[in-house]
């Protein structure tokens, strides 16, 4: 440490003590001079302290509430890849249950000085949840993007699969299939995505009562799925692909088949969903290009472009396997 204030000091014609301010970032050191001593650091080969790095650290926070949903590891890829284009490196924070929350990866982000942060199914999404690590992030205007639908007054830029139109397509399909007692499996009820499902589906005139909601998981999907199969439900709209495999598990316990007494539909089209028994009719949401969207969204808040807190709605597709057939007479 004495050896590189020294070199520091004596290349940019200051005293060591001066270099130390600089170094511990305190006052009293004019803009000039501060820049110089930075300058010094990277002419000799001295790595500048985190605190310093400023835009030089050209990383992204990538923050996902889990890895065992496949969706998350193929939009993590999608965007890991678009930002190793734009010169940047993606850091892949993940919550765990009484581990790290998304509020720490917040902090740790923001002492390694990253030049922005992607959030996917984050608290964001959940009206009772924590906000304030988002207004934190507003107060020191690090760019941000939001993947899916956010609470309102959440001031930053949102790339979404259109809710409203994934809801449409799954109810349409099952109805034109003859399906007339249609269930729905969404999240927690403060869950924006699963909120505007919800609303689409009885403002199609799905029944309320044949609703149920409960955490994104299979486990969850297969006990939510238990209590509308009791019902008489001959079609189930759920709001991921787990939760679909839940509600299949669901209907199998209860000595029904897939689709011949029970029609699912899934959401997300992740990994493998044309592989399982049967293979998942679901809602596709564009992953590859609501990825590119974000990082598009995010690259030009770093390079100081004027980016609008608008919600960018990208249209899903309805694939159609072999889960849903017509209802019996």
């Amino acid at each position: 440490m004495t050896r590189r204030l020294a070199e520091v000091a004596k290349k940019v014609g200051v005293s060591e003590a001066t270099v130390s301010r600089v170094l511990n970032g305190k006052p009293g050191v004019s803009d000039a001079t501060r820049e110089a001593v930075l300058t010094a650091l990277d002419v000799l080969g001295y790595e500048r302290p985190t605190q310093l790095r400023g835009d030089r650290a050209r990383l992204v926070g990538l923050v996902l509430p889990e890895l065992q949903n496949p969706i998350f590891p193929a939009f993590a890829e999608v965007v890991g890849g678009a930002l190793a284009q734009q010169g940047f490196t993606s850091v892949l924070c993940t919550r765990t249950v009484g581990g790290v929350s998304e509020a720490d990866y917040v902090d740790l982000l923001l002492q390694q000085q990253v030049s922005g942060v992607v959030f996917a199914g984050g608290l964001y999404a959940q009206a009772d949840a924590s906000h304030d690590h988002y207004e934190l992030l507003h107060e020191r205007k690090l760019p941000t993007v939001l993947v899916n639908a956010a609470v309102e007054r959440l001031d930053f830029p949102q790339v979404s699969c259109d809710d409203v139109v994934a809801a449409e397509m799954a109810l349409s399909h099952l109805r034109a299939l003859g399906h007339e007692r249609v269930g729905m499996v969404l999240g927690p009820k403060d869950h924006m995505p699963s909120r505007r499902k919800l609303e689409t589906f009885q403002a199609g005139g799905g029944d309320p009562g044949l609703v149920e909601h409960t955490m994104f998981s299979l486990e969850g999907g297969h006990a939510a799925a238990a209590r509308l199969v009791k019902q008489g439900v001959t079609g189930v709209i759920c709001a991921s692909d787990l939760l679909a495999l839940g509600t299949v598990r669901a209907a199998r316990r209860a000595g029904l088949t897939v689709p011949g007494d029970v029609s699912v539909i899934g959401f997300d089209d992740s990994a493998l969903m044309n592989c399982t028994d049967p293979p998942l009719t679901t809602v596709r949401q564009p992953i590859d290009a609501m990825g590119r969207a974000a990082v598009d969204l995010l690259v030009a808040q770093i390079d100081k472009a004027v980016v609008p807190a608008d919600e960018l709605l990208f249209e899903p597709e309805l694939v159609v396997r072999a889960s849903t057939a017509r209802a019996r007479d």
